[in-house]
């Protein structure tokens, strides 16, 4: 069935008792032609993907998340859980071949954000949304352009990356190395040029990360954020709330750009393409970033820089991707940010 889903393009696959299995295409959840699965259906699943780990998963109750691949076919990342006393598993599909930008349809300027050497990177979405496959293509970028030193901390390991110019070391968390505090403490040390951390979960990767920014590295992370304002929120909410000041003059030193992610259906109904908004910190931004009551001004900021820092809002490129006939226009305005200014541009054009 792995096989046969991948053949055909979905994106996860869910198995939950009581339910055929459901195969997400194109953004909908599809069920697919095979009876409801019984309890034993979905723990010789578990069994298969766990493998040792199955007995500890059993007693524990708590949910798991590890690699699996076929081979020739693809990688999956797996999350096996109980839910009313069964176990469930969705797995996700991560493709062999890191695709690039062009084949992802992410826009131009991510290709200057390669070239940073230090300062951090935050990459935000909803699940699904590409944050992962996002930050893999930059880092593909980078390992074909230059030779650096890249420590990637992941739990669990999606995207293995091919022998170019860069070196790679990547750590599993709960395999490599008992945890994200433990890892990136111990990456710091392991004379890294480039840190990408698969999420920034809690106050204790938030601080670490920024000061490995803050001593001369680039850390790339995701965060579960919509855009680059609660972005920003998020990343300071971590911190206590005594710290939130100096967590925002630190942060507005050492972030260097947020790269917002969103999947709409393309106009021909076949895929979904990224909306994708792109925030650059500049001087005025940095500002911004500093005082809680300007963050309102940084949609304003992004605007103005589209020319001139390949900054974008996500309402400037829905508007690139309908002109490109990439997106239908009730797509575009549904999505729209601020739908009375975008039918206003739409009206200028």
């Amino acid at each position: 069935m792995l096989q046969f889903g991948v053949e055909r393009g979905i994106s996860d696959l869910h198995f939950e008792v009581g339910h055929p299995p459901h195969l997400r295409l194109q953004g909908d959840l599809l069920p697919a032609k095979y009876p409801p699965l019984r309890p034993q259906d979905t723990e010789s699943v578990a069994k298969l993907l766990l493998g040792d780990k199955f007995d500890p998963f059993r007693a524990d109750h708590k949910e798991r998340d590890v690699t699996y691949a076929i081979e020739g076919v693809s990688r999956f990342r797996a999350t096996v859980f109980w839910q009313q006393g069964y176990v469930g598993l969705v797995l996700r599909v991560i493709p062999l071949i890191i695709r690039n930008f062009d084949q992802l349809n992410l826009p131009g300027p991510l290709n200057d954000l390669c070239v940073i050497r230090r300062g951090l990177i935050l990459v935000s979405g909803a699940t699904g949304n590409g944050k992962s496959t996002t930050l893999a293509a930059m880092l593909q970028r980078i390992n074909q352009t230059r030779r650096a030193h890249v420590v990637t901390i992941e739990d669990p390991i999606e995207f293995l990356f091919p022998k170019d110019k860069s070196l790679f070391i990547q750590r599993e968390v709960g395999t490599d190395t008992p945890g994200y505090r433990e890892a990136l403490v111990a990456a710091l040390r392991q004379d890294p040029d480039i840190i990408m951390l698969g999420e920034i979960r809690d106050y204790e990767s938030a601080e670490i990360c920024l000061k490995g920014a803050e001593t001369g590295h680039l850390v790339m992370s995701a965060i579960h954020t919509p855009d680059a304002i609660r972005t920003i929120q998020r990343f300071v909410g971590l911190f206590p709330p005594e710290d939130h000041e100096s967590a925002r003059v630190r942060l507005a030193e050492a972030l260097k750009a947020t790269i917002s992610l969103r999947l709409m259906p393309t106009a021909d109904g076949q895929g979904r393409v990224p909306a994708v908004e792109i925030m650059r910190v500049t001087r005025t931004v940095q500002e911004c970033i500093r005082h809680a009551d300007k963050l309102s001004e940084i949609p304003g900021h992004i605007t103005k820089g589209k020319d001139l820092y390949g900054m974008q809002t996500f309402d400037q490129h829905l508007m690139d991707l309908y002109q490109a006939k990439k997106i239908s226009l009730e797509v575009a305005k549904m999505a729209a940010s601020n739908p009375e200014e975008f039918q206003r541009a739409l009206t200028i054009e």
